[in-house]
């Protein structure tokens, strides 16, 4: 008996040492039987489409609308469509859009800004005079105009080619005759409903007796089915000048809310240049404030300072490294980005090479900073959903949408079938601060889409979700696709780095003080975590999963697409 013992006891030593040793080969990134890049699944190849959203059903819509004889920005706009009604915990109709498009025939980059601004009869005198430091996280104060709906109608303008409604049909179809919700959308729904249960039409339209929908459990929304079938016979006007602005208008005002009518009808989209930097021979693109996508582009100027790929994936030079940067860029973050109409700072600055070199100077390869400052550039004399869409014609789109917070504001207006967003809460209600709030204005936005070229040709269209991670997010996929070598799918699957506590650009965190907390997925080595304490880091369990990463890259030497979907979501890359 004791020597059965001994053998069960010796065998359970030799499988837990080997689970040490693979938990270690994966903390480098690197499967230690067949030395790939580790990855939940293999990447998706296909000739003549591709489509990676974080839905299935959203995925065989765009490609549906492929196989129709539409083009990329047609499939993204119906994946999106979709996702309003099947992914509400991420996004809807009351929030706000950012794309970035690579058109094919013209070989160029366009970007569009879908955010948008605050209601012009709320001041930040009323907010002061009425004892907020804040503005609150939900209710009525929040609410900015949703942009999404002039976003979807002025892409499709200038580079669609089906007709809107047959765009929108398959989504109005899914809410008239329901639809089975997915495990992960069904559990952050849950979670919405004590939260959002006090705002007005919330419980009426989002819920069933009161209640969540279930895993499985189909889900309609004949409320959103009208709203779309109204716009796939109406067009734009019908959202921003017609009777659903005149819905929202009227529940806003009963409910001591700001936004009107006029706001809505005055609202308009942007297009903008995106701008880039190069990172070891790779144009790393984003989108302009009043997003916080030029973050990440500083995270990679600062980092092309360093050989990351001498020090290896899950390295502790690695992670100080990466954190360490990330302090320097968030903390401009706070002070610098805003509406460009608002903002003092020179954009082509903040992501010059001769900045980084500054920045870069400040890090201790040895040891993590608890405090760091703003730097001073020159001055000028201005929850969500991601997904990335190819086609047959070499277009390539990755946008991004969100209410903000989850589901947004829970303000619900009746009939409609959306509840409005809550980006309004990212305003600062002191002077003197780049996003003050102001009548008419953008608020900052952490929303952004991001896009791969080299040598002028397309190469990676992606997004990752998540509030302040997804700066972070972004430069780590491009430094695991460019520094270490991993495969698009394995990109997005590698462990992820997440700090926290970097001055916010809300005001609400005045400063950084302690260094702030560096929270680690599973999968870095205890010796690298170990490594970071000594070097000052407080380490902390992750609070995450931390993102939403869709993908979509150009293999140009054998004409195909590749796709690569979220292991952290419920999504799905499928291509035809």
């Amino acid at each position: 008996m004791q020597r059965a013992d001994a053998g069960v006891a010796g065998l359970a030593a030799v499988v837990a040492l080997a689970v040490v040793m693979l938990a270690t080969d994966q903390a480098a990134g690197y499967d230690r039987i067949t030395g790939s890049p580790l990855k939940s699944r293999s990447e998706v190849i296909a000739q003549h489409g591709m489509a990676a959203t974080s839905h299935p059903l959203a995925t065989q819509i765009a490609l549906d609308v492929l196989k129709q004889g539409g083009n990329a920005i047609d499939a993204a706009i119906a994946a999106n469509a979709a996702l309003t009604l099947m992914e509400p915990t991420g996004n809807g109709l009351g929030g706000d859009v950012f794309a970035i498009v690579w058109h094919a025939e013209s070989g160029q980059l366009h970007g569009y800004n879908g955010s948008g601004r605050s209601p012009q009869s709320l001041t930040l005198e009323w907010f002061l005079e009425n004892g907020y430091e804040d503005i609150p996280q939900r209710g009525p104060l929040p609410v900015s105009v949703p942009g999404v709906v002039d976003g979807w109608f002025a892409l499709h303008e200038r580079f669609g080619e089906l007709p809107m409604a047959d765009i929108l049909a398959p989504t109005i179809a899914y809410a008239r005759d329901g639809h089975p919700v997915p495990e992960l959308i069904a559990w952050y729904w849950a979670r919405s409903v004590p939260v959002l249960a006090e705002w007005p039409g919330f419980l009426e339209q989002f819920t069933i007796d009161g209640r969540a929908p279930r895993a499985g459990e189909l889900w309609k929304n004949p409320g959103i089915a009208n709203t779309l079938q109204q716009l796939a016979d109406e067009g734009r006007d019908a959202f921003y000048r017609g009777d659903i602005a005149r819905t929202i208008a009227d529940y806003m005002a009963e409910h001591g809310g700001f936004l009107s009518y006029e706001d809505l009808a005055s609202h308009t989209g942007e297009w903008i240049e995106p701008v880039s930097t190069n990172y070891r021979g790779v144009e790393v693109w984003q989108l302009p404030p009043n997003g916080q996508g030029i973050a990440a582009l500083q995270i990679l100027n600062i980092l092309e300072g360093f050989d990351l790929a001498e020090y290896g994936f899950g390295s502790p030079e690695h992670v100080h490294l990466f954190t360490e940067a990330k302090k320097l860029a968030f903390e401009d973050r706070a002070r610098h980005y805003a509406d460009l109409d608002f903002m003092a700072v020179d954009v082509d600055w903040l992501i010059s090479k001769d900045y980084a070199e500054e920045r870069r100077a400040l890090i201790d390869p040895t040891r993590a900073a608890s405090t760091v400052a703003a730097g001073r550039p020159q001055l000028n004399e201005g929850d969500t959903i991601n997904l990335a869409i190819a086609d047959r014609h070499g277009n390539m789109v990755s946008l991004i949408q969100s209410n903000y917070r989850g589901k947004g504001s829970g303000m619900t207006p009746p009939g409609l079938g959306f509840i409005l967003q809550n980006r309004g809460e990212m305003f600062v209600l002191r002077e003197g601060h780049p996003n003050t709030y102001s009548p008419g204005k953008r608020p900052f936005h952490t929303i952004i889409p991001a896009f791969l070229t080299r040598e002028g040709e397309p190469w990676v269209s992606f997004g990752l979700m998540g509030g302040g991670m997804q700066p972070q997010g972004h430069a780590q996929i491009v430094i695991n696709l460019v520094d270490f070598g991993m495969t698009l799918q394995a990109a997005g699957d590698a462990p992820r780095i997440h700090h926290s506590g970097s001055t916010e650009p809300t005001g609400q965190a005045l400063a950084m003080t302690d260094g702030g907390q560096l929270q680690l997925e599973s999968g870095f080595a205890y010796e690298t975590v170990r490594r970071l304490l000594e070097m000052g880091h407080r380490v902390t369990w992750a609070q995450g999963p931390y993102g939403g990463y869709q993908a979509v890259e150009r293999d140009a030497r054998h004409g195909v697409w590749i796709g690569a979907s979220e292991s952290r979501k419920d999504g799905q890359a499928a291509g035809y």
